[in-house]
């Protein structure tokens, strides 16, 4: 499997998707409550739609799950399949704030390899398909992540998805020495993580694993890491898709 040709193949339709995302929300986005309690809206959909038809042309014997659809959910024997969030941070994308995201990251034997994630209102557009084989495509620029000087800010600065910080996440801070923390959103998370701009992110069990697949490949081939709170790696396909805790770190603090 030739997965630079795969992940190279995909950039300019992550790039249209985005292009795509902000004109349907330019045009006015129709907004419904799903059966979760979450947002989702009719650029979801339709971003899904054109990533996913996307994808299966260049991968047709692989499978897709994504967050928008029933397919292959209950399939609990995948080793080899995609992970498509084609929204991530909907009511930012409802309301006309920057930090959604486009993703999908591709599952090898259960692993994260391979990922794609854009954030086209803040215009950076973030690939990854191997160790040391991290990008961000900015400005018309292509940026090796893992080639980025190491950038570790003292105290450390942890993004974090709540003002609020629990007290489980508070300990790990007091451990490792975080004293500062930013709060974030969506899967821009693991990107901002992976450039070095923060030096990493707690979270305990929420979400499921198409929010974390993307970044994660894009993190752990940035030369950074994720684990669970007891150290453990992080495997998908699991029978109800929902994450561990994380605990991601920069190649600063490794």
């Amino acid at each position: 499997m030739n997965l630079q040709k795969i992940i190279e193949d995909l950039v300019d339709t992550f790039l249209s998707a985005g292009d795509l995302s902000l004109q349907l929300r330019d045009k006015g986005l129709s907004k419904e409550i799903k059966s979760d309690n979450t947002p989702v809206s009719n650029g979801d959909i339709e971003v899904n739609n054109f990533i996913s038809s996307q994808i299966a042309k260049v991968t047709p014997n692989i499978p897709i799950i994504s967050e928008e659809t029933s397919e292959n959910k209950e399939n609990a024997k995948l080793k080899n399949f995609w992970l498509v969030d084609p929204i991530d941070g909907t009511y930012d994308y409802i309301n006309n704030l920057e930090e959604f995201t486009i993703n999908a990251g591709l599952i090898i034997n259960n692993k994260p390899v391979a990922g794609l994630i854009n954030a086209p209102a803040k215009k950076r557009m973030f690939y990854s398909y191997g160790k040391g084989k991290s990008f961000e495509f900015t400005n018309n620029e292509t940026i090796n992540l893992s080639e980025l000087p190491s950038k570790r800010t003292e105290p450390l600065n942890f993004i974090s998805y709540s003002n609020k910080i629990k007290p489980e996440i508070q300990k790990i801070y007091d451990e490792l020495g975080v004293k500062k923390h930013t709060r974030m959103k969506s899967s821009l998370k693991f990107c901002v993580v992976a450039a070095c701009e923060f030096d990493g992110y707690v979270a305990e069990p929420r979400a499921y694993e198409w929010d974390i697949a993307a970044g994660h490949a894009i993190l752990e081939n940035a030369r950074g890491t994720v684990r669970d709170f007891n150290g453990n790696e992080i495997l998908y396909g699991k029978k109800d898709l929902k994450n561990p805790s994380l605990i991601l770190k920069s190649k600063n603090i490794i």
